[in-house]
């Protein structure tokens, strides 16, 4: 088990996005997040997420879809094609760093995000080897779904009944092997005890299966 140093990074222009990126040692994949809306790269529960990941054994990169500007447009923060359209810019930027090229590319997704995270992966050019969706809207991808080559895990809280039935439905279109695996006891923001340590077990478990391999 090992950590990664975080270093900012600036992706794109007009607007640039912010971002952190981790590459620990020996790094087996690498995960880029979308976070859901109202959220971005300092989220608590993602960084929790993604600093288990770099003790994994994978590469992360946390960043902002939105600029501080859009933030407040809530018709942006609910705009998939938009948000998707710039994962997929951020994922161009990480095949051109050094250290993070030969790695196989993975998703996280929250909320929102997971949704952008699909329709990302959906596109036949994205390179995705596997999606994980945190208390997510994949039905927010719609037809994208149908197009999704990429093993996609679904987490969702046994207590968050709305997101379980909506992420059961997606589940049913996902072509691509597809689990939900539902945590017992869990809201939608995962805030119980011990709730996030499982996201984070799953997930590591996940992306060691099909990116670490």
């Amino acid at each position: 088990m090992r950590g990664a140093t975080e270093r900012p990074v600036v992706i794109g222009q007009a607007p640039a996005l912010s971002g952190d990126l981790a590459v620990p040692a020996g790094a087996r994949g690498v995960v880029a997040f979308a976070h859901g809306s109202g959220s971005g790269r300092l989220s608590p529960r993602n960084r929790m997420v993604a600093a288990y990941l770099n003790r994994a054994g994978m590469a992360t990169l946390l960043l902002d879809l939105l600029s501080t500007e859009e933030e407040g447009d809530r018709e942006r923060v609910f705009d998939i094609p938009l948000l998707a359209g710039r994962l997929a810019l951020a994922s161009s930027w990480l095949a051109e760093q050094p250290e993070a090229a030969s790695l196989a590319l993975g998703y996280f997704g929250a909320s929102t995000g997971a949704g952008a995270a699909l329709v990302a992966a959906a596109q036949p050019e994205a390179g995705v080897r596997a999606v994980v969706s945190r208390g997510g809207r994949p039905d927010l991808a719609g037809p994208a779904l149908q197009a999704v080559t990429a093993p996609t895990l679904l987490i969702v809280g046994g207590e968050d009944r709305v997101v379980l039935d909506l992420n059961r439905q997606a589940q049913g279109q996902l072509r691509a092997p597809a689990e939900l695996e539902v945590v017992p006891g869990a809201t939608h923001l995962f805030e119980e005890p011990g709730a996030l340590e499982r996201v984070c077990e799953l997930a590591a478990g996940w992306f060691d299966r099909h990116l670490g391999g």
